[in-house]
């Protein structure tokens, strides 16, 4: 029963996360389309035969489909979700040609097109900014309040009550950040830049891959196995600072740490690809419905927390320069400001198909992934 009820909620919950996040997203394309004049026809969460719709007064239909793992928006003048070509443009009557979406200014085409992942942006720092304006912000200072004998930290020459400023150029604002950049190393020596007593020391540490434990029980993983991190062997002041915010500055806060999200993000898949950093870290839909119900089982502000840091991924990953995602058109309209003309529809096509190919590649690799990781 309790397993039962487990996925339900897993279920439930990530399902509820993707519909909105997949309607802030598509609305982002919808509302900058309707300004510049194009007629949308569909507005669809999900995919596939519709479950539940209705049309308003401009002619777009808005529904509900069967398959709920994504959702698109199709202008007047496109053939499919892909925002693909309808037929041959140039026969369209002149009055089709001003509320089609393909007729419009290579400008206002990167603009409709861009603002899909910048709405699922705002979204998210908009989430932040609410929590930092009701909450405030928590803060932990970056000082070494304990130091574990024969740690990486130790043999480097790090003392307690040292304040970390920097790693690796990056300044150090919280304890949190020292975290993050020990974890990017992925074991590789970094910098390290110290305040002590007023002056400044630069230390040279090299990460350890640690066994985690809390209270002296080892900390397992999804798939049953002691999770193992890249630790130097400090300990961070036990002081909180809860920074309150104002409107403006929360606002500001939310976009300084939407930022920090989306270049920590681009390390990790930087890693990826030149190898230092394993692919088997990527998790899919199975991986994505795991951590919306861990989260929703901690409450609802736990919850939408988390669904800002999704909806940050679902921006960043639109943006990816592959043909059928919105950074695939965005590559295309480059090539076509280049050229001086649009690429063909079958370059275009065949540009389609090889994205297709590719993203269904990722998902099944992320799946097979999920799959492995969590104990079944």
């Amino acid at each position: 029963m309790e397993s039962l009820i487990n996925a339900i909620i897993y279920v439930t919950s990530f399902l509820a996360m993707l519909s909105i996040l997949v309607f802030v997203h598509e609305w982002g394309h919808f509302i900058v389309a309707r300004m510049n004049g194009v007629r949308v026809d569909v507005f669809s969460i999900g995919f596939g035969p519709e479950i539940w719709g209705r049309t308003d007064k401009k002619g777009t239909r808005w529904k509900f489909s069967y398959v709920p793992l994504g959702g698109y928006v199709k202008f007047f003048g496109d053939a499919s979700a892909a925002s693909t070509p309808e037929g041959d443009l140039d026969e369209m009557s002149e009055e089709d040609k001003k509320i089609s979406f393909h007729h419009k200014r290579l400008s206002q085409r990167a603009a409709i097109v861009f603002a899909g992942p910048l709405a699922n942006f705002i979204f998210a720092i908009l989430i932040m900014a609410t929590f930092f304006y009701t909450y405030g912000q928590i803060d932990t200072p970056a000082i070494v309040s304990q130091v574990v004998e024969g740690s990486a930290a130790e043999e480097a020459g790090i003392q307690k009550d040292d304040v970390i400023v920097a790693v690796d150029g990056s300044d150090i604002k919280r304890f949190n950040d020292v975290r993050i950049e020990v974890l990017y190393s992925a074991g590789e020596a970094i910098d390290v830049d110290v305040l002590r007593r007023g002056e400044i020391v630069s230390l040279v540490l090299v990460p350890r891959l640690t066994k985690i434990m809390r209270d002296g029980v080892p900390v397992l993983g999804d798939d049953g196995k002691q999770l193992e991190m890249y630790q130097i062997g400090v300990q961070g002041s036990e002081d909180v600072v809860i920074r309150e915010h104002g409107l403006f500055s929360a606002l500001w806060a939310g976009t300084l740490e939407t930022r920090v999200i989306v270049v920590q993000s681009l390390r990790g898949i930087r890693q990826m690809i030149v190898g230092t950093r394993s692919v088997k870290e990527l998790s899919g839909p199975i991986g994505i419905a795991k951590i919306a119900g861990e989260s929703a089982k901690r409450g609802i502000d736990f919850w939408i927390r988390v669904m800002a840091l999704v909806s940050i991924s679902l921006g960043l990953i639109n943006l990816f320069p592959i043909p059928l995602l919105d950074g695939g058109h965005l590559l295309f309209y480059g090539i076509e400001a280049v050229i001086g003309r649009k690429l063909s529809e079958r370059t275009q096509e065949y540009g389609f198909r090889i994205g297709l190919v590719f993203i269904l590649g990722l998902m099944m690799l992320a799946t097979f992934n999920d799959i492995l990781k969590f104990n079944w």
